[in-house]
């Protein structure tokens, strides 16, 4: 039952700001202009914009607290309860003011947050423990093959998470920078083979994008993420259960030289950080 409350909660949270938005913009229609409507009108479309703009543009990450969106969504909040306490006409309009300011609070400080995470398999200095991975056709592929070269080990959540996405196509346009450096590129999810082998054609640079059946190694890293998708999701064929999003860099020894194991999914690493890391190997 872990995340299971924050499963469904990011399913509902979109759809309770889209309702606002037709909801502000009929009364707005029909009734004329009332302050409350428009207070919920700016804080609708602020999490619209947010929202859709995950999956329209293409973002790796956030910022932490989404100030200008707060800015917005905080400067609607005060328009409505102000009016609502003027206006006084409308109890579920004012209602739905509190309802998406609480929520956009909880999508900050809740939702986004990963609880702490256990980090002592992934320090720094440690060798990667083995594994085993499945590439496209099913075949068993152990870690140990990557050894011989340093290896980028990128933890995604599957094709539905549109910040992962963003996250291995800004990779992708590095992979010449990271071809010189003789890099090998793991890109690894949970998700059914046939998602990751549709990536594996959309990005056809010589990466590799395994497969982690069953979250076997994201239970042996400690990286699991039980009911870590939004609820619906099950029905375009992914699991409930996914990884959290995680990095790792390993030198040519198989020992952890980098690890990423942020604490909020909108967070995540720039890839000249990547870089950074691998140089810095040439120079020990």
């Amino acid at each position: 039952m872990k995340n299971l409350f924050k499963s469904i909660f990011i399913a509902i949270f979109p759809m309770v700001a889209i309702y606002a938005f037709i909801a502000s913009i009929a009364q707005l229609v029909q009734q004329g202009f009332s302050f409350l409507s428009l207070g919920n009108l700016l804080t609708s479309t602020a999490i619209i914009i947010l929202f859709a703009g995950l999956f329209i543009k293409s973002q790796a990450r956030t910022s932490r607290n989404l100030n200008s969106y707060t800015f917005f969504i905080a400067l609607g909040f005060l328009i409505s309860v102000i009016s609502g306490f003027i206006e006084i006409r409308d109890l579920l309009s004012f209602s739905i003011s509190f309802v998406l300011a609480l929520s956009w609070v909880a999508y900050l400080k809740w939702y986004s947050v990963f609880e702490e995470r256990e980090t002592s398999i992934l320090k720094v200095g440690n060798m990667l423990p083995s594994f085993e991975l499945e590439g496209s056709s099913k075949n068993k592929i152990p870690s140990t093959t990557f050894i011989g070269n340093p290896a980028i080990y990128l933890f995604y959540r599957g094709n539905w998470c549109p910040l992962c996405m963003a996250q291995i196509k800004e990779i992708a346009s590095q992979y010449k920078e990271l071809e010189k450096r003789g890099v090998v590129m793991n890109f690894i999810s949970p998700q059914p083979h046939e998602f990751s082998n549709s990536l594996a054609k959309k990005y056809d640079l010589g990466f590799n994008f395994l497969t982690d059946a069953d979250n076997k190694v994201a239970k042996q890293l400690r990286i699991f993420s039980e009911n870590g998708i939004p609820a619906g999701f099950q029905a375009f064929g992914f699991d409930s259960d996914t990884v959290l999003p995680t990095v790792i860099i390993t030198d040519e020894k198989g020992k952890i030289v980098f690890a990423d194991l942020t604490d909020n999914y909108r967070v995540r690493p720039e890839p000249e950080t990547f870089l950074r890391v691998l140089d810095g190997l040439k120079n020990n």
